[in-house]
Formats: C-alpha cells, sequence, structure tokens
C-alpha cells in the first residue's frame, strides 16, 4: 500500500487502486473545471494523465483555476498542472500538450489509446471533434457544460446530452451531436438559470476586441465542484464502483 494513497485504499481495495494506477486519462483544458478534474484525478492515484490546453495562467483566473497563483501567472497552463501533478504522485507519467486542439492538429491524438476522456473546454466545435473521436474509439468521454454565470454548485448533475435541459450550452450541443449522429454523450451540466453578468464599458471593449459577445462570471465553487463531480464519474467509471 503507498502511504500517500492509504486512505482512498481502505474504500477502494488494492485492485480497484492498481486499475487507477494503470488507467491513462485525458484532459482536454485546464482551466477552472480542468484543473479541478486533473487535482482530484492525481490525488486518486490515476498513474497516467494527458492534459491539453493552449493557455497561459492570467490574473483573472486567480479566483478559480487551481493553477493560477500570482507566482505563476504567464506561465502554460499545462506546465504548471504537470508541476502540481508530480508534487502530488512523483511516480505518475504526465504527458502534457501545449496546444488548441482542432481539426488542424487531430491526428495527433490516439483516443483509443486512452481509458478515458475528460472534456473541459468551451469551444462548440473542439467538444464536437472530441466526442466523434471517442465514439470512433469506444473511448469513455465526459464532457462538461457551461459553468459561467452560475452560483449554486448544488445544482450539478451527470446526465446524457439528449436529458438536458436549461443549460444554453447543452442545447447547442444536443442539436449539434443529432446532426452528426453522436448518439450518446455523458455529460455534467446546471439547470440553473444563468445570471445576468454586470459587465462595465471597459469589460465589453474588451470581449468585443477578442471577438466575444460578452465575458462570463465565475466563481471559485462552481468550476471546482465541477471539476471534482467530474473526476468522482471517471474513478467510479474506471473501477466500476457504484
Amino acid at each position: 500500500m503507498r502511504e500517500e494513497f492509504q486512505r482512498t485504499e481502505i474504500l477502494f481495495g488494492s485492485d480497484k487502486m492498481a486499475t487507477l494506477a494503470n488507467s491513462r486519462v485525458a484532459v482536454f483544458g485546464v482551466g477552472g473545471v480542468g484543473s479541478s478534474v486533473i487535482e482530484a484525478l492525481a490525488r486518486s492515484g490515476i498513474g497516467t494523465l494527458d492534459i491539453i490546453d493552449f493557455d497561459t495562467v492570467s490574473i483573472s483566473n486567480l479566483n478559480r483555476q487551481i493553477v493560477a497563483l500570482y507566482n505563476t501567472i504567464g506561465r502554460p497552463k499545462v506546465e504548471v498542472m504537470k508541476e502540481r501533478i508530480l508534487n502530488i504522485n512523483k511516480e505518475a507519467v504526465v504527458n502534457i500538450h501545449c496546444c488548441y486542439y482542432g481539426k488542424e492538429n487531430e491526428d495527433q491524438f490516439h483516443f483509443e489509446d486512452y481509458d478515458y476522456v475528460v472534456d473541459a473546454i468551451d469551444v462548440v466545435t473542439s467538444k464536437l471533434l472530441i466526442a466523434q473521436k471517442c465514439q470512433e474509439a469506444k473511448t469513455p468521454l465526459i464532457s462538461s457544460m457551461g459553468t459561467g454565470n452560475k452560483v449554486h454548485p448544488e445544482l450539478l448533475e451527470i446526465s446524457d446530452i439528449y436529458k438536458t435541459s436549461v443549460c444554453p450550452l447543452a442545447k447547442v450541443m444536443r442539436r449539434e451531436c443529432k446532426a452528426r449522429g453522436i448518439k450518446k454523450l455523458k455529460v455534467l451540466y446546471s439547470k440553473e438559470v444563468a445570471k445576468k453578468p454586470m459587465l462595465t464599458e471597459q469589460m465589453m471593449e474588451e470581449a468585443k476586441a477578442a471577438g466575444r459577445r460578452s465575458i462570463p462570471g465565475s466563481t471559485a465553487f462552481v468550476p471546482s465542484t465541477a471539476g471534482l463531480i467530474i473526476a468522482s464519474a471517471v474513478v467510479r467509471d474506471l473501477t466500476g464502483i457504484q
């Protein structure tokens, strides 16, 4: 029994811990949701983690992202996250990909090599591509829907995309999944009606300059709770624990 994971092994047993140690999980997106997913998976003893994100830590990430500290601002999120993982589990294998996932580099990722995939990104085209690739490879996938502009983590739940409601991102994904023949998709979503963001004129200008209609508000607790729920689903699915 490895001492760092003994409290988990008390619940799961040695065979299940061995399963986790031999599992490879890919997490797309190291933001508020993704960073919490990765941290929980690392602390659960997942042996190999692939983390994919193109972004660097910014000061606006400090309110919700595990990777965000004053001394990490400006650094690639995947590099910061790898250091954190190895400070939790020194025996973990961590493969980092500092890139945006899309059609231009889809051939660099082999979804059949993963035991599980987590989609924690917010670009619909990339989310759909991940869903298609996982369906083709028969690789389990869970996809995060929107957590911005929400303040009630207790309203988060896991469902199939075709059983979701309220969430605007889920509505788009339902339509596009159906159009692409994606028959099922496990998702984490919220039934909370999003609050209207109170943006200053400067924020509106920044959003416009970035080609966005708005800047979503966020909290320390909704994205992180979403990440922990997703990690729980991954661990339970991999081990068969109910």
